[in-house]
């Protein structure tokens, strides 16, 4: 039985990926958050999961979970993601998302293994000259969150061409959604992404809905994204492990292909709540690229992977997560 180390485990995305991995069976997980983002309540009872609260900056107490559980692989969530944040902080995130994965990776490198698949963005690629994306577009990130990833990806590219590491960069668009089961779902603080901010807003919770620029050459003037479930998202890292044999590098988009704009997002939203959804109309932010689509043809041929959730799918299993929300 394999046994594969997740860092941020507990985060969004961690905690789906790590549940789709324990139903596809026949593997025992590490999994590794510092709880500072994440939330142990994401995690599931069960025998085959070790948990450990721990920095991936922790050089000695990485070492020792990678040793100690003799693991095959790891897949790498953990990171700080607020683009705005990022702006405002840099030193934070050249902290965490670079060193502290450079880190994970000397301790990997101490024991042996060198097989990782890692959480990337299309934040690297900046603002896109062409669309949709694909793998080859230039990578001029606009933002200090861009540049982690891209970072972190080329030193995994240098170290498969050192030391023979395999490696998968999954470069996601826009993660939205739930899991079915509504026991897990996003849950961020502060939360950012459109789709539970329109939820929420259709609950009460918020009084309003601000929308950043209605003045893009869009069909409505909003900006358009691509917007990809979580649970795709999970599959896609599990189908990167079975791909992962030696000297493997893999660099696919994880995207729908089909953008949203604002106001078609916030309109799906109020037809799955039956709500009205109050707008703000604000002025553009900084950086906000005005159309992001991905080409995901090549994840289609690499990995055999394909989106399964539609936008309406996705919003109704966010608003399935949002209308009884257990963290």
């Amino acid at each position: 039985m394999a046994t594969v180390l997740i860092t941020g485990a507990a985060g969004y995305i961690g905690s789906h990926f790590l549940r789709r991995l324990l139903h596809k069976g026949g593997v025992k997980i590490v999994a590794v958050d510092n709880l500072t983002e994440g939330h142990r309540e994401a995690l599931p009872s069960d025998s085959r999961i070790t948990f450990s609260e721990t920095d991936i900056a922790d050089l000695d107490k990485m070492t020792r979970l990678l040793q100690d559980h003799k693991v095959d692989a790891v897949v790498h969530f953990a990171a700080n993601a607020y683009v705005g944040e990022s702006q405002e902080k840099p030193f934070k995130y050249f902290d965490n998302n670079v060193i502290g994965t450079l880190n994970l990776f000397k301790a990997m490198d101490a024991v042996g293994v060198s097989k990782i698949v890692f959480s990337s963005s299309c934040a690297t690629y900046g603002n896109p000259s062409s669309y949709p994306i694909d793998e080859d577009h230039s990578q001029n990130p606009v933002s200090v969150y861009g540049m982690t990833k891209l970072i972190v990806e080329k030193a995994l590219r240098a170290l498969a061409g050192s030391k023979g590491w395999s490696y998968a960069s999954l470069r996601y668009f826009n993660a939205a959604g739930a899991d079915d089961s509504g026991d897990i779902g996003e849950s961020h603080d502060p939360e950012t992404h459109l789709i539970p901010l329109a939820l929420q807003t259709a609950l009460g919770k918020r009084d309003c809905l601000n929308v950043y620029g209605e003045d893009y050459q869009t069909p409505d003037g909003t900006c358009i994204r691509d917007y990809v479930h979580v649970n795709d998202l999970a599959d896609a890292h599990i189908q990167a492990l079975e791909k992962l044999g030696d000297n493997a590098e893999i660099i696919v988009n994880l995207g729908s292909s089909v953008g949203a704009s604002v106001k078609e997002v916030v309109r799906m939203c109020e037809e799955v709540s039956g709500k009205k959804i109050a707008l703000k109309s604000c002025p553009r932010r900084f950086g906000d690229a005005v159309e992001l689509a991905a080409d995901y043809k090549r994840a289609r041929e690499v990995l055999g992977w394909q989106p399964q959730y539609d936008l309406r799918r996705i919003v109704e299993t966010a608003w399935r997560w949002e209308s009884n929300r257990r963290f």
